[in-house]
C-alpha cells in the first residue's frame, strides 16, 4: 500500500501533517510530499476534509 495524494483535490490546509504519527508529511510550499518512512496507517486519509488522499496497492 501507499499513500497518494490526488494535487487537483488538495486544499493544502496540512491537516494530514499535523495527524501524520511517523511525521512522514510534509507541506512544501503548495504540494504535499509523503516521505519514504510513512507506515500507511491511514490516519491522514482519514481526516482529509476534501477526500484528496488514498491508500492504493504499490503493484
Amino acid at each position: 500500500m501507499a499513500v497518494r495524494v490526488d494535487r487537483y483535490k488538495c486544499g493544502y490546509c496540512g491537516a494530514c501533517v499535523t495527524v501524520c504519527p511517523a511525521d512522514a508529511i510534509e507541506l512544501v510550499g503548495v504540494c504535499i510530499e509523503i516521505r519514504e518512512n510513512c507506515n500507511e496507517c491511514g490516519v491522514c486519509v482519514n481526516i482529509c476534509p476534501v477526500g484528496a488522499l488514498e491508500l492504493e496497492n504499490k503493484g
